[in-house]
């Protein structure tokens, strides 16, 4: 006959909080000695971030006080040209890109890792372009010159 455990009210049972199977809490999926893993709102911030710094380094004039941020959506959702991509404040010297209209409405015909970088860092060319009143590509004209 198996005996009956005796349980003291008094007392919460912690054992069972967060332990699942036995096995312990819950921990981050990469371990204590892995790096986090990065996601795609990382590695937009990433691209955004460092194609500013290689247009504030071939325009340093011009783009010395110019704030770059990155937003999730943009608060009036449609315009009357549709979603916009970014935002571009000459008064205050700043840039806003948006995230999910770039990431979801933009047609790639290679969904990898380069084709989502090369979008992003067009769009942040594109915005700077607007900003400065120039065509986009005479932002970095080396850089697409290939002979």
């Amino acid at each position: 006959m198996p005996r009956s455990r005796r349980v003291n009210s008094s007392e919460p049972d912690l054992s069972s909080w967060r332990n699942r199977h036995g096995r312990g809490a819950r921990g981050p999926v990469t371990g204590p000695h892995l790096p986090m893993l990065h996601n795609r709102v990382d590695l937009f911030e990433m691209t955004v971030a460092s194609t500013a710094d290689y247009l504030k380094g071939l325009w340093p004039n011009e783009l010395s006080h110019v704030r770059f941020e990155v937003a999730a959506a943009p608060i009036d959702a449609v315009g009357s040209d549709g979603v916009e991509r970014w935002r571009v404040d000459p008064i205050e010297r700043r840039v806003i890109l948006y995230r999910v209209p770039i990431q979801r409405l933009s047609k790639l015909h290679r969904n990898d890792d380069m084709h989502r970088r090369m979008l992003v860092e067009s769009c942040v060319f594109r915005a700077v372009a607007e900003l400065l009143g120039k065509d986009p590509w005479d932002l970095a004209p080396d850089r697409f010159r290939l002979f």
